[in-house]
Parts: C-alpha cells; sequence; structure tokens
C-alpha cells in the first residue's frame, strides 16, 4: 500500500531527515586519511544521542551498526569496521538514517578524502545531480518512472551506468515502504505521484557496469568490476506547490494530505 502523509507526520519527517542530514555534514568533515570507518559510525551515533533521535540502520535485519560506510568501489551498506581506514583520494559513501517519535529520516552523501582526481569529482557532482534531477520530477501527476528516466538519462549522459539491483523506495512509519523506486525506466506498475508521498530518491552511479555483487559479510555490496561507484539520496514529500526535500527547512505545501 501506498501512504500519503499528514501534515503533522511530514512536520516529524522533517525533524528526523534534519537530524540526519547534519550528522552527515559532521562526517564529511571528519573525512581524513587515517580516520577509520568505526570511527565515523562512532560520531554518527553521538550525534543521535545529543539530537535524542535514534538509529534507523542498527539491527535492522541484522545490520550491526548505525552508519553505512562504502569506500570507492563498495556501492552500499558497508560494515564500519576498526580494520577499515581511509586514505587520500579515496571517496566514501555515507548513507545514514534516524527515527523521530515513530517516523523515518534517511539520506545519503558521498564525499572525497582529502583531494581526489578529477574523474572521480565529475562522478559525485553527476551522481547527485542525477539526484536532483530525479527530485524535480517528483510532482503530483507525474509516475515513478518519471523519476526513473530523469535519473539515468543524465548519468548515462555522461556515460556512466545506474545500479539496477537497488532502488529507492517510500519512507515513512517504516524505512522502506512502497513503491520501489527505480533509478531506471522499468517496465510493468508504475504509480502515479501524489501529493502527501513520501519517497527516498538515491541514486547509485558507476563508472562502469551496472552490474554489482554483494560479500561474503552479506552486506556489503560492491561493482562487479571494480569500478568506483556513487551514491546521493533524498527523502522527499510530493506537494502540490513542488518537492519537499524533508531535510531542508520547511518549505510551502498543500495542508491537509488524508493519511491512509
Amino acid at each position: 500500500m501506498i501512504r500519503r502523509r499528514s501534515d503533522k507526520a511530514l512536520e516529524k519527517m522533517h525533524q528526523a531527515n534534519a537530524i540526519v542530514l547534519q550528522t552527515l555534514e559532521l562526517l564529511k568533515d571528519a573525512l581524513e586519511p587515517g580516520v577509520t570507518t568505526a570511527e565515523l559510525d562512532r560520531i554518527a551515533s553521538a550525534s543521535l544521542v545529543k539530537e535524542g533521535a535514534t538509529p534507523a540502520f542498527k539491527g535492522y535485519r541484522g545490520f550491526p551498526a548505525s552508519l553505512c560506510v562504502s569506500v570507492n568501489e563498495e556501492v552500499v551498506h558497508g560494515i564500519p569496521s576498526t580494520d577499515k581506514a581511509l586514505a587520500d583520494g579515496d571517496i566514501v559513501s555515507l548513507d545514514f538514517g534516524a527515527v523521530v517519535d515513530g517516523y523515518f529520516g534517511d539520506n545519503a552523501v558521498t564525499a572525497a578524502v582529502g583531494e581526489t582526481t578529477p574523474e572521480l569529482e565529475k562522478l559525485l557532482k553527476v551522481t547527485e545531480e542525477s539526484m536532483f534531477k530525479g527530485i524535480e520530477a517528483m510532482v503530483p501527476g507525474n509516475h515513478i518512472s518519471d523519476i526513473g528516466f530523469a535519473v539515468s538519462s543524465h548519468a548515462e549522459r555522461h556515460g556512466y551506468s545506474v545500479v539496477r539491483d537497488f532502488v529507492g523506495h517510500g519512507i515513512g512509519r517504516a524505512l522502506h515502504e512502497d513503491p520501489p523506486v527505480p533509478n531506471y525506466v522499468q517496465s510493468g506498475r508504475d504509480p502515479k505521484l501524489a501529493a502527501g508521498m513520501c519517497l527516498a530518491i538515491e541514486p547509485m552511479v558507476n563508472t562502469g557496469t551496472h552490474e554489482v555483487k554483494t560479500l561474503r559479510d552479506k552486506w556489503t555490496v560492491v561493482t562487479a568490476d571494480g569500478g568506483y561507484s556513487a551514491h546521493f539520496e533524498r527523502s522527499v514529500a510530493i506537494t502540490e506547490l513542488g518537492p519537499w526535500i524533508l531535510a531542508e527547512p520547511r518549505a510551502v505545501y498543500s495542508e491537509g494530505a488524508k493519511v491512509v
């Protein structure tokens, strides 16, 4: 079932997402050579405690940490470790979620450690742009496929591939709700967008093939060819006056969306 959220619910989701994005900014500032991915998880967890929120990821289907940290060829779901230290030039995807009064926030960014190559800077730039292209398509009357077309056409225009095995999703009272939101155009059921719907848009874009594989830890997903990958995500509410990126200050949007 695709749910539409009330004004009160959207305010709770705004609070959760604002905490997440604030924490991601702290984490970006902490990206230095020698820092371990476990230390990043510690920073993220401490931020949640300070803000009075709870982690969305820790314990989810057995995931052992509050933060997903994926480095270079790792696409998503990297497990923080004391044995994994960052190096100058790495690109690091930080995927983080929080819960406030039963409502979820979920956002991700990818950033470089120190200075990286122009080629990888372009990958980060195009991936983030692809996410915002998808967000621009989130208006009532459009369809889920319009989001995927906007994301994939921008990424592929620059010579990159879009991961197909993992997609965006609805979000609200649960971390993952209906509908799935592919970052490409998929045949079959194609729900229409309506005010009050909340979707997490999260393109994962690779320098090589779109194909991926999961490592033996059963969580960490890497590119099949060893190419680099970037990941950006925002939780967004659809409104009559345009998309509201929920991590950002409250926008003007239609009141009274019916809770289904």
